[in-house]
C-alpha cells in the first residue's frame, strides 16, 4: 500500500496494526510448517522436506526481522534487508551441500510422505499469500515479505502436481 500526497510518493513502511497482525499470523504459519516438515523429513528420509523446512524457518525469521524493524530509521531497515539476504544465501548454500551429500550417499526418500507434506506446504504458502496480498507494496522489508511469500507459493504449486502425475500421490480425488 502506498499513498501519494501532493505529488510526493509515500512508501508504506509496515506501521499499521493490521499489517503487524497479519505478519504475526504468517510468522506462526511458517514456524509451524518448519516443525511439521522437519519431523516429516526425518520420518521420510527426505532432504527435500528438510530443506523446505529450513525455507519455512528462514521465512519466519526474516518476517520476524521485518516486524522488528518496522518504524525504525531507514539505515536500520536497510541493514535488516541486507542481513536477511545474507542469511538466506547462507542457508541456500548449506541446503545445496547437504542435498548433494544425501543424493550421493544416502537412499531414496519416501515419496508418499513427501507428497502429503507438499500439499500441506502449498496450503500454508497460499494462505500466507492471501493474508499478505493487501500489503504487497512498500519499503524493502515490506516488499521482501510479500515477494518471499509469493515466490514460495509459486514454487510449491508445481511440486504437488508433479508428484501426483508421477504416481507418488493417490489419484482418488485429493487433487
Amino acid at each position: 500500500m502506498s499513498a501519494d500526497c501532493c505529488g510526493h510518493g509515500v512508501t508504506f513502511e509496515g506501521l499499521s496494526a493490521d499489517y503487524k497482525r497479519r505478519l504475526w499470523l504468517v510468522i506462526a504459519i511458517n514456524a509451524s510448517m518448519f516443525l511439521v516438515e522437519m519431523a516429516a523429513g526425518a520420518l521420510a528420509g527426505s532432504q527435500a522436506l528438510q530443506a523446505d523446512a529450513l525455507d519455512f524457518l528462514g521465512d519466519a525469521t526474516t518476517y520476524g526481522i521485518s516486524l522488528a524493524v518496522i518504524g525504525s530509521a531507514i539505515q536500520i531497515r536497510t541493514r535488516a534487508a541486507v542481513l536477511k539476504a545474507l542469511s538466506l544465501t547462507s542457508m541456500a548454500l548449506w541446503v545445496l551441500g547437504s542435498t548433494a551429500y544425501h543424493v550421493l550417499i544416502l537412499g531414496v526418500p519416501r515419496a508418499e510422505v513427501m507428497g502429503v507434506i507438499g500439499i500441506l506446504a502449498l496450503a500454508a504458502n497460499a494462505a500466507s499469500v492471501l493474508i499478505l496480498m493487501r500489503y504487497k507494496d512498500g519499503d524493502a522489508n515490506v516488499r521482501s515479505v510479500w515477494l518471499c511469500s509469493r515466490n514460495d507459493a509459486l514454487e510449491t504449486s508445481p511440486s504437488w502436481s508433479l508428484l501426483w502425475r508421477c504416481g507418488a500421490l493417490p489419484r482418488n480425488g485429493l487433487i
